[in-house]
């Protein structure tokens, strides 16, 4: 049985992230000191992407 076009993944649109994870957010906002050790890591602030994040191999 075969599969449906509208149900493959795109592997263009995975290899890219516009979205940062929580650590890498916290590493952007240390670097740009709007983030210190105490801080709750629950509603940080947003962050934006600055080129692109390649996503890590599985």
């Amino acid at each position: 049985m075969s599969r449906h076009a509208s149900l493959k993944v795109n592997t263009l649109a995975t290899k890219n992230r516009s979205v940062l994870k929580r650590q890498e957010r916290i590493a952007q906002l240390t670097v740009e000191r709007r983030w210190k050790d105490g801080d709750d890591v629950t509603g940080l602030p947003k962050t934006k992407v600055h080129g692109k994040v390649k996503a890590k191999k599985a």
